[in-house]
């Protein structure tokens, strides 16, 4: 990504970024995936594929694995990742959705395998994750109750520093069509740094800005996806332009390298791209990927829009 030509006159939100708690430099390194030392036989299918590549904003989708990808991709080289990974949900149950009805089965890769099957996939995903972020990089991951418990011990045996935890409430969260429990209204987010050694990136002035002067508080009440946000198609677990361009503004700066290793609809890369930050996005699910690359590319639009916009204004 092209750096922008120094200004003599810096926005507010430039310089609040600059004073920003361990937002030093980016350390060199950027996420490469090395085959030199793979061998595929005939018959073996290469564990990944570039989906999409798109050098100006820095845009990358790849299709495969996450886990068998982050463990040939280069080490220490992700500033931070967002993950919003399998919630195992997908058992024949019921929810309401617009007002109907509805399965909560979202394909095979959220079936349930079992606790000790399920604890095991996200140590090893977490693991993987753990490799290629920066000594000073952070992992946001979200969850329900069914999992979130499970993530957050895997992060203390893999020794990651838990930050945060972020309830995010959803105002306008479906009812609950049982009426056995109470209405499901909000998400957990934890926050964690690669190590205990880690000196994390915390846009402390930024967040207090956003929040009328006053520290902000670990309870975010941001509502689910509107329909524009799901225009090009959706996904069952999508999640609010709004909330991830919170989280990348408060654990990154510009030009800090963003992952998504379960990216869905990529409203991980919709939100870095406006915020201009590199992104790269895994999924298996091709029909999520197609949905990611209209995404992206609108949103990539977008940016370059405002940017002549605002070179028409400056006399550029």
């Amino acid at each position: 990504m092209k750096k922008p030509a120094n200004n003599k006159k810096k926005k507010k939100t430039s310089s609040l970024l600059n004073k920003s708690r361990g937002c030093s430099p980016s350390e060199p390194g950027e996420f490469y995936i090395s085959e030199a030392t793979v061998s595929y036989g005939n018959n073996v299918k290469k564990p990944f594929t570039v989906y999409y590549d798109n050098p100006e904003p820095s845009i990358r989708l790849l299709k495969g694995d996450c886990i068998e990808i982050l463990n040939q991709a280069r080490e220490n080289s992700v500033d931070m990742i967002f993950a919003d990974p399998p919630y195992f949900l997908s058992n024949g149950g019921i929810t309401c959705h617009a007002g109907k009805m509805v399965s909560v089965n979202k394909g095979a890769w959220d079936k349930s395998k079992g606790v000790i099957e399920n604890h095991k996939f996200i140590l090893e995903w977490l693991k993987a994750c753990q490799r290629v972020l920066k000594p000073n990089g952070t992992i946001w991951v979200s969850g329900t109750t069914h999992i979130i418990y499970s993530i957050g011990f895997a992060m203390q045996e893999l020794g990651y520093k838990i930050l945060n935890d972020i309830v995010w409430y959803k105002r306008n969260a479906p009812p609950n069509l049982s009426c056995r429990y109470f209405t499901h209204s909000t998400e957990i987010v934890l926050w964690a740094a690669k190590n205990q050694k880690s000196k994390h990136c915390f846009n402390y002035p930024l967040m207090k800005e956003m929040n009328q002067g006053k520290q902000m508080r670990n309870v975010w009440e941001i509502s689910a996806p509107q329909s524009e946000e799901k225009k090009f198609g959706k996904h069952p677990t999508q999640k609010p332009v709004d909330l991830l361009t919170r989280l990348i503004l408060a654990s990154t700066k510009e030009g800090d390298l963003v992952l998504d290793p379960f990216c869905g609809s990529s409203t991980t890369g919709v939100a870095a791209i406006s915020l201009n930050r590199k992104y790269v996005g895994i999924d298996l699910e091709e029909d999520y990927l197609k949905v990611s690359v209209k995404r992206l590319e609108e949103a990539a639009a977008n940016k370059e829009a405002k940017l002549f916009i605002a070179g028409k204004v400056a006399g550029l």
